[in-house]
């Protein structure tokens, strides 16, 4: 049995990223320890957790309870259940405070995401949390990052190379095609908040997308091509980046996962579950040992080994 460190923010994760992963390493017998600016109970992104303010009424409070576009776009039932029962247990009310955590008796480090930027930037922008990623890299732990978790990883500074701990490493994190979609149905669906589906939004004369997850974290790597996505060619491509098709506990196709040794990172909350049992199964594995299992038709991309 593993422990697993998950630092959140105050409020505004993605309720399926962390709920599910809590759920999915649990399944696996690990315990899962939280963590919070200042060591209060988080709160999810209301509007993933019920849909509700996700539909052109959304802004009416009388008619905003009746979500169309918002079920389809926020956390599924399932998702939804495994938070309930994540918010009873007494890991989630009982938190550590970002200030005072170390790695003393951790075995592994998950860095789940979200998009709302009036909570997350907190978090991805955390000092405190980035230097722990970064000696989380440098001890070996295993590390996995979902989402906008990889921008956190990303962003952590290995100080003995001045680069991102990423560099050197492949990896995915939410792709430019589902950012822009996100905001793009956002931008229609919920017009009086167009920029809820952007973290971080372009300033003049930066192109288009130069703020996506997908393009800072390529910034971060050591070539362009160390970010993964999925091959049109590969198996049930479709469904892994057509952004409506999520993986449950017993399918793993339409997701995308790619593990580079111990580290493990994943695109948006239909991965979640691979992502949650494929990092789980590294926990006390070691860093450097690949997973013999992974491979293309269960939902992941292993390591794959640069040309001399």
């Amino acid at each position: 049995m593993a422990r697993v460190l998950i630092p959140i923010p105050r409020w505004d994760f993605d309720p399926t990223e962390v709920a599910v992963s809590w759920d999915g390493l649990r399944r696996l017998g690990h315990d899962v320890v939280f963590a919070t600016p200042g060591a209060q109970p988080a709160t999810a992104d209301e509007l993933m957790l019920t849909g509700r303010g996700l539909d052109p009424w959304g802004w009416v409070p009388g008619l905003r309870r009746v979500a169309v576009v918002g079920r389809a776009l926020g956390a599924n039932g399932e998702a939804r259940a495994a938070y309930a029962r994540m918010c009873s247990s007494e890991e989630f009310r009982n938190p550590l405070a970002w200030e005072s955590i170390d790695l003393d008796g951790v075995d592994g480090l998950l860095l789940p995401g979200g998009h709302r930027a009036r909570g997350m930037r907190d978090y991805l922008e955390s000092e405190r949390l980035q230097v722990l990623v970064a000696e989380a890299f440098h001890d070996d732990l295993p590390v996995g990052a979902i989402c906008h978790g990889v921008l956190l990883a990303a962003r952590s500074i290995d100080p003995a190379t001045g680069r991102s701990v990423l560099y050197g490493r492949r990896t995915t994190a939410l792709t430019w095609e589902l950012e822009r979609t996100g905001w793009r149905i956002g931008r229609i669906s919920r017009f009086w908040d167009p920029g809820y589906y952007r973290t971080y939004e372009e300033l003049p004369g930066q192109p288009s997308g130069y703020m996506s997850v997908q393009a800072e974290v390529t910034r971060a790597l050591a070539a362009p091509d160390d970010f993964l996505d999925v091959d049109p060619s590969e198996p049930d491509a479709g469904r892994k980046r057509g952004g409506r098709s999520r993986d449950t506990l017993d399918d793993s196709r339409p997701a995308f996962v790619v593990q580079d040794g111990g580290y493990t990172s994943a695109r948006w909350p239909g991965d979640a579950h691979t992502f949650a049992r494929r990092f789980g199964e590294t926990l006390g594995r070691g860093s450097d040992e690949p997973n013999a299992r992974a491979g293309r038709g269960a939902g992941t991309v292993s390591k794959i080994p640069r040309e001399q």
